[in-house]
Order: C-alpha cells, then sequence, then structure tokens
C-alpha cells in the first residue's frame, strides 16, 4: 500500500504566488475511516507544509460525497485487539499515539487549515476536523461522537472539546451519541461556517485567486473573510437550541445514576430525542462513567494534558471487554446486541473507571512532547 492509496496530497498555485496543500482521505468505500496508514501519511506532510514558507494554508477534505471521516478504522482495530489478549496491542498503541499527535499538531498549526467537513464526520474524523482553525460545514453534515455504542468514549480530543460546549450540552452528546446538523455544529461550536454542499469548488477556485501574504495571522483572517463571503445564510433551527434548557435539565448535577434515571424516564414524540435517549439506553455503561469521569477530570486540563489523559484511557479501554464487544456487535457479527460488562450503570465501581486510568506504558509518557513541539 502507497502514501497515495491512503492520501492523496496537492498543491494548489494562487495569485500570490504562495501555495495551498490539499490533503484527501482517500478511502471512499470506507467512508474515509481513518486507519494508522492514513495517520502516517498525513502527519510528515501537514509537518513538512507547517515549515514550507511557500505553503500558505491547508485544506483537509475526504473523497467521495458521503463522508469527511467516519472515525477510527475499527476493523483494524478489533483484529489487533483480539489477537493481543488482555494487553493493548502494538497496533493500538501506535494508532492511539500517533492519532492524538496529529489531533494536537492541527489544534497548535498556526497557518490557516480549512476542513471541509462535508457528509459524515463521525469519531476520529471530528478529532481531525475539530482543531482546523477554520470548520466548514455544509446541509448535508451530520458529525456524532457515537462512542458509547462500541464501549469507547468520546476521545481524539473529545474530552476537551465537549467541556467548552454551551451548559452541559457536551455531556449530554458525550452520552447519547446525538448527531449534529449544520445549525447544531455552529450553535456548539464545533463549526465556524457553513456553505453550500455543491460549493466545494466555489471555496478551491476562491482560494487560488486570492492573494496571500505569507503571514499566519493575516492569512487566516484573510480565509474568515472569503469564507464569509461564501455561507450560507437562514440555516433551519438548531435542535441542541431547540431543546436546550431541556437537556441542561436532565444533564444536572454530579450524579451520574440520577442522570441516568431521567434520560430512561424521557418520553418524547421528537425523533431526535428518542433517538439520542434510545443509544443511552443501549450504550456501554462503562462508557458512560468515562466520559462522566473524563468531564471531570480535563476541565482545568491544558489541551496536552487532555491528550495524554485520552490516551491512558483508551489504552485502559483496550484492556477491558466492552470496546471489543461494541465493535463486534456493531461491526463484526452486525447483531447490535452487545453483552456490557458490567450490564448497567449501577454496577458499574469507582475501581473499575479507575483502573482505565491506570497507565500502561513503562517510563515516560508516549504523549510527553507534546507541547515541546513547534506550534
Amino acid at each position: 500500500m502507497t502514501i497515495a492509496d491512503v492520501v492523496r496530497f496537492e498543491e494548489l498555485a494562487t495569485a500570490s504566488g504562495h501555495r495551498f496543500g490539499v490533503a484527501t482521505l482517500q478511502a471512499p468505500g470506507t467512508l474515509n475511516a481513518l486507519s494508522l496508514a492514513m495517520v502516517q501519511a498525513l502527519a510528515p506532510v501537514v509537518r513538512r507544509w507547517q515549515t514550507d514558507d511557500a505553503i500558505a494554508g491547508v485544506v483537509l477534505q475526504g473523497a467521495g460525497d458521503k463522508a469527511f471521516c467516519a472515525g477510527a478504522n475499527l476493523h483494524e482495530l478489533y483484529h489487533s485487539l483480539r489477537q493481543g489478549g488482555a494487553d493493548p496491542s502494538a497496533y493500538a498503541r501506535g494508532f492511539f499515539g500517533q492519532e492524538y499527535e496529529l489531533d494536537y499538531r492541527i489544534h497548535t498549526y498556526d497557518k490557516p487549515i480549512v476542513c471541509w467537513g462535508h457528509g459524515i464526520v463521525i469519531g476520529g474524523g471530528l478529532g481531525l476536523m475539530a482543531g482546523a482553525s477554520h470548520r466548514v460545514v455544509t446541509q448535508a453534515s451530520r458529525i456524532s461522537m457515537p462512542e458509547i455504542n462500541i464501549g469507547l468514549y468520546p476521545d481524539v480530543g473529545g474530552s476537551w472539546l465537549l467541556g467548552r460546549m454551551p451548559g452541559r450540552v457536551g455531556l449530554f452528546l458525550a452520552l447519547t451519541a446525538a448527531s449534529l446538523d449544520a445549525a447544531d455544529a455552529m450553535f456548539c461550536g464545533v463549526a465556524d461556517f457553513a456553505l453550500d454542499a455543491g460549493g466545494h469548488a466555489a471555496l478551491l477556485a476562491a482560494i487560488q485567486a486570492a492573494r496571500w501574504t505569507g503571514s499566519a495571522r493575516e492569512d487566516r483572517a484573510a480565509v474568515s473573510q472569503l469564507l464569509a463571503g461564501l455561507a450560507l445564510r437562514g440555516l433551519a433551527l438548531s435542535n441542541v437550541r431547540r431543546h436546550f434548557d431541556l437537556i441542561n435539565e436532565w444533564m444536572a448535577g454530579d450524579d451520574l445514576p440520577e442522570i441516568a434515571a431521567r434520560l430512561r424516564a424521557v418520553r418524547s414524540d421528537d425523533p431526535w430525542l428518542t433517538k439520542a435517549v434510545r443509544a443511552f439506553t443501549n450504550g456501554s455503561p462503562t462508557s458512560a462513567a468515562l466520559a462522566f469521569e473524563l468531564r471531570r477530570r480535563a476541565r482545568h486540563l491544558s489541551l496536552a494534558d487532555v491528550f495524554r489523559l485520552e490516551y491512558d484511557v483508551s489504552l485502559g479501554c483496550c484492556a477491558h471487554p466492552d470496546f471489543v464487544e461494541g465493535i463486534r456487535a456493531l461491526l463484526v457479527d452486525k447483531d447490535r446486541a452487545p453483552r456490557w460488562t458490567p450490564a448497567s450503570i449501577e454496577e458499574v465501581t469507582p475501581q473499575l473507571i479507575e483502573d482505565h486510568f491506570r497507565p500502561r506504558y513503562a517510563g515516560a509518557h508516549p504523549l510527553a512532547e507534546l507541547e515541546h513541539r513547534p506550534a
């Protein structure tokens, strides 16, 4: 497999003589699911573009018209974990570590990064998109962190991102895997601009026609002005905004079993709310407890510390049964009948959650150098 098989790289000439790097996730058959090979292809090129004075900015996008990125390639993780037993596999260690390094670099990039978040943006896809300086959605965008369905939790910096959403919306999304459309994404702060789904070519043409200065600050402002000129007007009312008070009421307090009881008692005619509550009811109790605890622990951490904390917890999920079981039920056997261990939130013990946070490596943290890398 070559780099071109997983990511396509181009450099667009612009009117000022500068270039814009374009990275296209090249796996439309899997909705551009993120593999370790993709991460390893992206990381060095993104790093090289960062230090190349001729590159004014970067565009991240996905091949095809259905998805930017439908999260991690879980089949690869599943098979590596099945073979590795109770110890997190080398593949899992490499995948989570390198994925989080790439996500952090995007968050701290000084040049403008435009992410074309069209179509499905799930989990690891949102990890790539969240740190971009200019996050674009369309009428077809559907964004979610559905890790509770597979025995994981909202990682890839999700503990940092969800904690910065209005009210207690972030906790609601973590517990229910609720899907966000363009209006929701704008309201929740995971998108900056909404463009017409057919406006991709116009966006690239506008980037090529612009005169960039090579100053990261000036060029970021110029990208904002360019996108504002292409932006959609009059998006439909956001589901999250419409139910904001109700969501805060359900998520109130510091007792997860009480919150769980409120969600289980919900009876609604609203399809969006009904689907969200059903996902929580059928999801992994351990995943819910991890998301709840991470919300508390990550609240005052730096972004680098959040990624380090999530790395520990992700390896913890690899060492416990729910992650493998969740992937099996959803994507391998596809029976959609996971057998969670334990089976209810009330049975999740503090000791079980604490064990997910236990370091599973010797010596310095594998992500110890994040803050020391150039922004």
